[in-house]
């Protein structure tokens, strides 16, 4: 098996909030150390933003609760579903969110220490 080659921006390309679709599933990338070498991906549902007095918030709901039919407005969604607001700059499509862990990849490979 091959993947195709491809050339890594040296930054990354997190969705831009006028082009997020409600409904449609979209991959928080983050890393829990500074030098980018231990990420977590997890699939988000953008559920839609609101309108605030200083702006607009992006609301995420965690994938699983989701497609299980809980919504923010169902009686157990605090105990059954996750929640995020603001997290649009750690949110891509599945090929951008994939560049990322390339990059995170081509970093281990290059640490002493590759945690």
């Amino acid at each position: 098996m091959r993947f195709e080659e491809r050339e890594l921006k040296p930054y990354a390309e997190p969705v831009l909030p006028d082009q997020l679709q409600e409904g449609k599933v979209y991959f928080s990338v983050i890393f829990w150390d500074e030098d980018g070498l231990v990420p977590i991906m997890e699939p988000r549902e953008f559920i839609g933003s609101k309108a605030e007095t200083e702006g607009s918030e992006l609301y995420f709901q965690d994938f699983h609760s989701y497609r299980r039919g809980i919504r923010f407005e169902s009686p157990n969604a605090d105990d059954e579903a996750t929640f995020e607001t603001g997290a649009g700059r750690y949110m891509f499509e599945y090929e951008r969110a994939l560049d990322v862990l390339m990059a995170c990849a081509l970093r281990r490979r290059k640490s002493p220490t590759k945690e």
